[in-house]
């Protein structure tokens, strides 16, 4: 099998404004679909983050029934000559960096979390290559 990448990633939230305005507002994503009391999804790059409300999913009857709990781990990757100011627009906007990690060919990353207290990560492009 030859994949091309990840194209959904999803997240399983509590309040569905609360979302929207983290990931669209502060984090600049375009928003590409809202169900009230179901789902938002936004635009990253090529692919997609889906934000679900888990009680509802897990009950799922036309697909396959999803849900998690607890705190869950995406890196959103940048190209290398966007990673600083990333970081400093971060920081801008009041995002608390819990985390830096340096890894290998001199290139780091930082994580902060979103309001439900998932993990998120900035990683510049090639640090899996």
């Amino acid at each position: 099998m030859e994949f091309t990448q990840i194209k959904e990633t999803c997240l399983y939230i509590s309040d569905l404004d609360l979302a929207e305005n983290f990931y669209h507002e502060i984090l600049e994503m375009p928003v590409i679909s809202k169900v009230k009391g179901r789902h938002i999804f936004f635009r990253c790059g090529s692919s997609v983050l889906l934000c679900f409300l888990p009680e509802v999913t897990k009950e799922e009857k036309t697909l396959p029934p999803h849900y998690a709990f607890g705190k869950q781990h995406i890196a959103f990757e940048v190209d290398k000559s966007e990673y600083l100011k990333t970081k400093t627009k971060i920081l801008k906007k009041g995002i608390f960096i819990t985390h830096e990690q340096e890894w290998r060919y001199n290139l780091e990353s930082f994580y902060f979390e979103d309001p439900f207290g998932h993990i998120l990560e900035i990683v510049p492009a090639g640090i899996w290559e």
